[in-house]
């Protein structure tokens, strides 16, 4: 029901900041705004943890210990995308970040389990470095 892309990871030096992105592609039917989106990452040999999400609406976020005060996500509906910045990386920000969705009429706050998302992009890395 939707296709997610990511994009924008990159090799940082730690102290910098990334915005990562994400564009969906929805079947025909159905509108971005009917999904929660979020933002999880995953190094080798490591569950995938979430990092971030966001409401259908975007108005109410939740952000994983990690990375609270750091980062910061957001949705455009009209432009079916969404984003995350991180400021303050740190070396152990590396990981592959990915974009998921989840079909959900409501997600308690805060909506951070990833067990809801079952739509899932490929991934875009990012490697911090000292």
């Amino acid at each position: 029901q939707v296709d997610l892309v990511e994009s924008g990871g990159a090799s940082v030096q730690a102290g910098g900041s990334l915005t990562l992105s994400c564009t969906a592609s929805t079947a025909s039917g159905y509108a971005y705004n009917r999904y929660y989106m979020g933002w999880f990452r995953q190094i080798p040999g490591k569950k995938r943890d979430m990092v971030a999400s966001i409401s259908r609406d975007g108005g109410v976020t939740a952000y994983a210990a990690s990375v609270q005060g750091r980062a910061v996500i957001a949705r455009d509906n009209a432009k079916n995308t969404l984003s995350l910045e991180i400021r303050g990386l740190k070396f152990e920000d590396t990981a592959m970040y990915f974009c998921a969705a989840a079909d959900l009429l409501y997600c308690p706050d805060p909506c951070l389990d990833s067990a809801l998302f079952t739509y899932w992009g490929r991934g875009t890395q990012v490697t911090v470095s000292s």
